[in-house]
């Protein structure tokens, strides 16, 4: 589930209303749940998803961590782990009423139509930073293109002195009713009107600057501030810094990716770090205290006697930070030992009589 899009899984907006999040799973689960597609292997599966999506978007503080990041951590995610968790008498009626309002035997009655509205789109752009700046957290400044409301028409899209007329099509209502007949009866169906688009008004003098379109393009100045503890691949979200909407639609959203580049000291995983620290075998044998880089600047650390290549020190509290909270990971230190090539004839010597003294 982490690869998918809640949104899309529910088949909403972004800035979905919490109404609008609950009417679209109550849809889907009239159309999903097993009880009525027992001849389909997969409506157990889609209805895992389409309720794991919704345990999140129904719950505000884990639908903005979703929304800012693109994920939910995993503490009290509360994700159910079998069944789905809902009880589907008191939240949704009965299987009698759900069949109802298909077959329109006097079910809920539906959401009064009106004219269309577009959401502005989301716009997507990438930064790359440093291991240290996703350490410390950092505000970058970023040119963005997106499109925005005209300001010579005010997002009318219609000529200076004049103004957008109803369309005579729909009389302004953004849409048109179509009888059909079917073996089953007489049905009337509402759509999008063809010729305002849903908007409900016609151009007859389009705006010269936007050609009617009621959008230009533009470019911004845009702060993100890049919290400290961001691990690569994550996303910031920006809200309304999309492009514009049209006919009183809401603006996009800005999504940043973060990407952090390879450092040459540390790798990382997750919160904690890893360096590999070069010792000599003088030290490794009769230990010692040297100095190392950490994240947060160099640091002298001590060294214990006997100290094998591939052993490990864990310096606790001195890794990546863990993102909106003041913890931090560990840096893990892993020692190579080197072997000098050459020896001076002194250390030959001494070498030898230490030999001679082990075999006593």
């Amino acid at each position: 589930m982490a690869a998918k899009d809640y949104y899309d899984v529910l088949g909403v907006g972004r800035n979905a209303t919490e109404d609008e999040i609950k009417d679209a799973y109550r849809k889907l689960v009239r159309q999903y749940h097993p009880d009525t597609n027992k001849d389909n292997p997969d409506a157990e599966k889609k209805m895992a998803e389409i309720n794991e999506a919704y345990t999140v978007l129904s719950n505000k503080e884990k639908r903005a961590k979703y929304d800012q990041f693109g994920q939910v951590p995993p503490e009290g995610a509360g994700f159910p782990g079998g069944g789905y968790g809902v009880n589907f008498t008191d939240d949704l009626g009965s299987f009698a009423d759900i069949f109802d309002t298909m077959f329109g035997g006097g079910g809920r009655s539906q959401r009064p139509r009106g004219q269309v509205v577009y959401e502005g789109a989301d716009i997507r752009t990438d930064i790359s930073i440093t291991l240290q700046e996703a350490f410390s957290g950092k505000t970058i400044l970023i040119d963005l293109q997106r499109f925005d409301k005209c300001p010579e028409c005010e997002g009318t899209g219609a000529a200076k002195g004049t103004k957008p007329e109803t369309c005579p099509d729909c009389k302004g209502s953004g849409q048109v009713k179509r009888t059909q007949q079917t073996f089953l009866g007489t049905f009337q169906t509402v759509g999008t009107c063809p010729k305002c688009g849903g908007s409900g008004k016609v151009i007859s003098s389009p705006c010269p600057k936007c050609k009617g379109e009621t959008l230009i393009k533009a470019t911004h100045k845009i702060e993100v501030k890049i919290p400290a503890g961001v691990e690569d691949g994550m996303r910031v979200r920006l809200a309304g810094q999309g492009d514009s909407g049209k006919n009183g639609g809401r603006p996009g959203d800005l999504y940043v990716m973060v990407h952090v580049k390879s450092d040459k000291i540390f790798t990382r995983e997750g919160a904690n770090i890893y360096s590999q620290v070069t010792i000599s075998m003088y030290e490794a044998a009769l230990g010692a205290e040297i100095t190392i880089y950490t994240i947060d600047g160099k640091e002298k650390i001590t060294i214990k006697p006997g100290t094998q290549p591939g052993d490990t020190m864990t310096l606790r509290g001195k890794g990546m930070p863990y993102l909106n909270s003041s913890r931090r990971g560990d840096h893990i230190i892993n020692f190579k030992v080197t072997v000098p090539k050459k020896l001076s004839q002194k250390e030959k010597s001494l070498l030898k009589q230490i030999m001679g003294i082990k075999e006593e």
